[in-house]
């Protein structure tokens, strides 16, 4: 195998396995956020904006994956 092409593998597994932990993460910050939601309704506009903070605090790390990406294509 060629540098470029495990480049395109690396790059590749990168995303694939960088992609799958934001995702649960997310998730699982949504239920939990919704179940609270769903126990207590006076709370909701408490518990609302941190749960926005934590889906955002756990895609960064989808992102981190995707220019750890990019460097591994892009950089020689």
């Amino acid at each position: 195998m060629d540098v470029a092409a495990m480049k395109v593998l690396a790059a590749a597994l990168c995303m694939a396995i960088g992609s799958i932990a934001p995702a649960l993460a997310e998730g699982r910050v949504a239920t939990a956020a919704m179940e609270a939601m769903g126990r207590n309704p006076d709370a909701a506009d408490n518990i609302f904006p941190k749960m926005i903070v934590g889906q955002a605090i756990c895609e960064s790390t989808g992102i981190y994956c995707l220019v750890v990406s990019l460097i591994i294509l892009f950089v020689s």
